[in-house]
């Protein structure tokens, strides 16, 4: 597939350089997706500030963090999401066959409980949007209030990247 904007190359316009310095100094680099972003600045420094907090900022253990935001690329088909996001999993903690099993349904039984309703959770906000009440409570009585925003803000931020990755066919 051909991508379907052009990239912005890294230190070519110089009107870019705070929001690539801020995305280097989070990231390390400046990824082809953010290449992507830099079409529009004040997109990019928006997507850099909410996606930091989401990553790096918020009280979630790394591990289940990263199932969400690989569990959100394998529903969306986002094979680069996944790939960008494996080794981010490993260092979380999570084994290779963990990350495999992300690709199934049902999840590994080797999973904890927490983390398979934390899944459903992933599964049922991205194919049906709508998350029942029942589901809810289940969440409700495992998190607090920070922590559900936290848990919910990933899913949804990353079924944003997923459906962005896609729709511009970056990585692909």
């Amino acid at each position: 597939m051909v991508r379907r904007i052009g990239l912005i190359t890294p230190g070519t316009r110089p009107e870019l350089a705070q929001i690539e310095e801020k995305i280097t100094a989070e990231r390390g680099r400046i990824s082809e997706l953010y290449q992507v972003l830099l079409n529009s600045p004040a997109i990019a420094h928006g997507w850099e500030t909410l996606l930091t907090a989401i990553r790096n900022k918020n009280s979630l253990p790394a591990s289940l963090r990263e199932m969400i935001i690989l569990r959100v690329a394998v529903l969306n088909r986002a094979d680069y999401e996944f790939a960008a996001h494996h080794p981010h999993a490993i260092k979380a903690g999570l084994t290779e066959q963990q990350i495999a099993s992300l690709k199934n349904t049902p999840i590994d039984p080797s999973f904890s409980e927490l983390e398979h309703l934390v899944m459903q959770l992933t599964d049922v906000m991205t194919r049906d949007i709508q998350v029942p009440d029942a589901l809810y409570s289940q969440v409700k009585a495992h998190f607090n209030d920070q922590e559900i925003l936290e848990v919910v803000t990933t899913v949804a931020a990353y079924n944003m990247v997923s459906r962005l990755l896609n729709a511009l066919h970056v990585g692909h």
